[in-house]
């Protein structure tokens, strides 16, 4: 029987399945890694294990692979692996993909009808002392902070209700609660949605439910001290679609985006609608409260950012409508009517953001993105088919950029913050990168950057013996809450 990964972009070049669970001692550092770099940066992306059922596939439709860059002492370690989801198990005793199209149940072999789909592919966040692998058509799956080792699927001792939570919970640095919310969550393509609050202690104290306008593709959210932010846009699913074998997220030029504020303190009868024209909504770099007024930033595009989102109305993908840029949200909930203000704070091809996460959910002055400089040369990769050739530091009270420009034939990833100290200034820290160098063959680095003088390149660089496949989204743990765990 064959076995071939198919020869299309999706899995070939930067894309290609690397399929290696690894453990590598002491990593090649050029430079010097800052004596105060304690911790871990976990992320987590697809990378296939089977050739697809279908023939061919999209670039996020991968099993989950989680890596960890343990960083102390000047040295790095870098551990890799798959997690153990019910589909990675079922699919390694047959040897072959059993699951089909993305999201489309109706796509699978028989032999796996009505099981868990999920791949957690998608981020990797740390919370009361466990470690979770996450992806939003599914349940966290929980892994050993140490060895990554998948220790299962967790649904918080029976008390979560949804069957989905998201891949963008937020933590709350003041109070230690998780806050999550989970769409389709009584079923593929439902518009059931369920807001989750989890204390500092790990526990679920809140689960509620409601009925959202229409399903969504409610990848990212905002929450602030006070308010949850609920954006529904206009890629949506729909179940008939999909029993015809089609897609189970299509972009809808026409459909309006729909967002529900809610009071974190209250009950989703609180929610309030507000309106705007439709558009293609990416991640959210921060949100906060002032009083009645709900601030949001955010990546806004006129229609669908992802080639492999077809469009409802026939249309090809439109690159130059696609872009993301940096907007600004204002709610003003004391003002009537389901209006409110949006305005674009940079015109550059901007996403992937973090912030210092202590200052998340509260005003703040630095953010951190990818870019893409179209006026410098490209290279494939990724799931928006172009690779980010910029790390960018946004000061946004001086409304001003800092950047570097990663090289020629290399592109960057999701950049992740750590602050130099617990007690430093907000912004005080470093910028941790994964690069993939296309100049001699393709392999892989992490860049790590003073995150204040972004445009000064790294202060380090830590090389892998391999190329990486993309991961889509990670954090850092510090070593003091890895201390706990042992690995093996």
């Amino acid at each position: 029987m064959s076995f071939l990964f198919p020869d299309t972009p999706a899995f070939t070049g930067f894309n290609q399945p690397r399929r290696i669970e690894a453990d590598i001692y002491d990593l090649e550092v050029e430079g010097e890694l800052p004596a105060a770099l304690n911790g871990a940066f976990f992320r987590c992306g697809p990378d296939p294990r089977y050739p697809p059922r279908m023939g061919d596939d999209i670039n996020i439709n991968g099993d989950g692979m989680v890596t960890c860059f343990r960083i102390r002492g000047g040295h790095v370690d870098f551990r890799s692996r798959y997690v153990r989801t019910e589909k990675f198990r079922l699919e390694s005793e047959a040897r072959e993909a059993l699951y089909g199209s993305y999201r489309n149940p109706y796509t699978d072999d028989p032999r796996v009808a009505g099981r868990d789909r999920t791949t957690a592919n998608t981020n990797v966040v740390y919370h009361a002392g466990r470690l979770f692998a996450l992806k939003e058509d599914g349940l966290p799956h929980e892994l050993h902070p140490g060895t990554l080792e998948t220790l299962g699927r967790y649904d918080y001792g029976g008390r979560m209700q949804s069957l989905t939570a998201t891949a963008h919970p937020k933590i709350d640095a003041g109070t230690g609660e998780m806050i999550s919310h989970g769409y389709e969550a009584r079923g593929l393509a439902t518009r059931d949605v369920a807001v989750q609050i989890m204390d500092a202690e790990g526990n679920l104290v809140r689960e509620d439910f409601f009925i959202g306008p229409y399903t969504s593709f409610m990848h990212d959210w905002g929450v602030t001290e006070k308010h949850l932010v609920l954006p529904f846009w206009s890629t949506t699913a729909d179940e008939e679609r999909m029993r015809r074998g089609g897609a189970h997220w299509m972009f809808e030029p026409e459909r309006e985006l729909c967002i529900g504020i809610m009071r974190r303190d209250a009950g989703v009868d609180d929610l309030r609608w507000f309106r705007a024209p439709p558009s293609g909504v990416g991640h959210i770099l921060n949100a906060f409260s002032e009083g009645q007024k709900v601030y949001v930033d955010l990546f806004i595009s006129e229609r669908n950012q992802f080639p492999f989102i077809e469009n409802a109305d026939g249309s090809p993908f439109d690159r130059k409508r696609a872009t993301p840029r940096l907007t600004r949200w204002r709610f003003d909930l004391d003002k009537p009517g389901d209006a409110f203000e949006a305005e674009t704070l940079f015109d550059d091809f901007m996403e992937m953001p973090t912030t210092d996460l202590r200052y998340q959910m509260h005003p703040y002055r630095h953010g951190y993105t990818t870019v893409v400089d179209m006026n410098r040369p490209l290279n494939v990769a990724g799931t928006i088919g172009v690779g980010w050739n910029t790390l960018c530091h946004v000061d946004m009270a001086e409304n001003r950029q800092q950047r570097w420009y990663v090289g020629e034939k290399t592109t960057c990833q999701e950049p992740c913050f750590v602050p130099r100290s617990p007690e430093a200034p907000e912004g005080d820290g470093w910028l941790l990168s994964v690069l993939t160098r296309f100049d001699d063959g393709i392999h892989s680095e992490l860049a790590v950057l003073d995150a204040q003088h972004v445009d000064e390149g790294p202060v380090a660089r830590v090389r892998m013996p391999f190329h990486l496949r993309a991961a889509v989204h990670g954090n850092w743990v510090p070593g003091s809450a890895l201390s706990r765990h042992t690995a093996a």
